[in-house]
């Protein structure tokens, strides 16, 4: 894959959380998805990823990834720092909706075979929506 191709697929996978789009995971992750930061209770790593999906389309209206920066590491890797906005409108972290307008920032390295992400690493600043919820 060409790096066009690469950033395409990280890319597309921020339009399916903001879309709530859950059976598109299986399209965009391969199913052996390694997740160096899994979902606590999740079963596999492709299940977490659909439990992230479920979180934002519950808790958020308008949700949106803005790339902030994005660049192609090596002939397979793509790091992508991005800022998400949405308004909290349902659950998230343990808060009731707030109506507030948020906005949070993170960082995700994808490795990328064949179209579909094998492998994961990524961290979000949960602790910043989390003051913004209830602060």
């Amino acid at each position: 894959m060409d790096a066009r191709e690469l950033t395409r697929t990280a890319t597309e996978a921020y339009t399916l959380f903001d879309d709530g789009d859950i059976a598109g995971v299986d399209r965009l992750y391969a199913p052996d998805l390694i997740d160096h930061n899994p979902v606590p209770g999740a079963s596999t790593a492709v299940e977490g990823m659909r439990t992230l999906i479920g979180w934002i389309r519950e808790g958020f209206t308008g949700a949106h990834h803005e790339i902030v920066y994005q660049g192609v590491i090596g002939a397979d890797t793509v790091v992508t720092q991005w800022r998400m906005t949405g308004r909290h409108t349902g659950p998230f972290l343990g808060v009731k909706a707030t109506g507030r307008e948020l906005a949070f920032t993170g960082t995700d390295i994808m490795r990328i075979d064949a179209g579909r992400i094998v492998e994961l690493r990524h961290v979000e600043d949960l602790f910043g929506a989390y003051a913004q919820m209830t602060g």
